[in-house]
């Protein structure tokens, strides 16, 4: 599981950091509201601890994003705000859940597994575009409704590339989501480029209506064609 920590307090941060080091979470941080807009632009997370109060902007502000683009990622807005109405407002606009601080992290690792079950819960079972359709609980691919055999590899690049379609992906955060911390350790991007021409290929033998094109200098693009 994968969470995304924004918070511009440094101790808060830090506690917060080694409360994920304990409970096995990949996490990213994020101290400012730019920081914050680019990593969910890039990335996509299982819950998001949202400090409302940011140096360069309002959190709400990056709620209202979240729902613009019509991502997914669970949200728990931390803040020091007791108001009635930011907790509304934060409420309104997508949030699952609201924690006002100071708070005890028992507390929070439990809210953070309830957000967690309700989008498992909440969540497609298929994802489809074009003429492709994933069935997500049975790792399995169809294309005009016939079986397409992908490894395990080639199967979550298409599901990441569905998830993300028309939006362009860089290398970095493809690797990042298929290999996850183990990315770290590998010296190019060689392996990535092999399970993409290998996806390519046999999305063309099913005459699969889709290209994965390639963004010189940047990444991929999933595209209807």
């Amino acid at each position: 599981m994968k969470i995304l920590i924004i918070e511009d307090e440094i101790d808060l941060l830090s506690s917060l950091v080694s409360f994920s080091e304990k409970e096995n979470y990949h996490y990213d941080i994020a101290k400012t509201y730019s920081e914050a807009s680019e990593r969910i632009s890039l990335y996509d997370y299982d819950c998001i601890l949202l400090d409302i109060n940011l140096p360069d902007g309002n959190g709400l502000q990056l709620l209202e994003t979240l729902k613009n683009v019509n991502k997914t990622d669970g949200v728990i807005i931390i803040s020091a705000r007791n108001s009635l109405d930011d907790k509304i407002k934060g409420l309104n606009l997508g949030a699952d859940d609201y924690l006002t601080k100071p708070f005890h992290f028992p507390e929070l690792n439990a809210r953070i597994q309830a957000v967690i079950r309700r989008k498992k819960f909440d969540a497609p079972h298929t994802l489809s575009f074009a003429n492709i359709e994933v069935d997500l609980q049975l790792h399995s691919v169809k294309v005009n409704n016939n079986i397409v055999n992908l490894t395990k590899k080639e199967f979550d690049i298409l599901q990441h590339f569905i998830a993300n379609k028309n939006r362009v992906i860089s290398k970095t955060s493809l690797a990042e989501y298929i290999w996850g911390d183990h990315v770290d350790s590998v010296d190019s991007f060689d392996f990535l480029f092999v399970h993409i021409k290998n996806l390519k290929k046999k999305l063309k033998q099913v005459q699969a209506s889709v290209e994965i094109k390639n963004i010189y200098g940047v990444g991929y693009q999933l595209l209807e064609i």
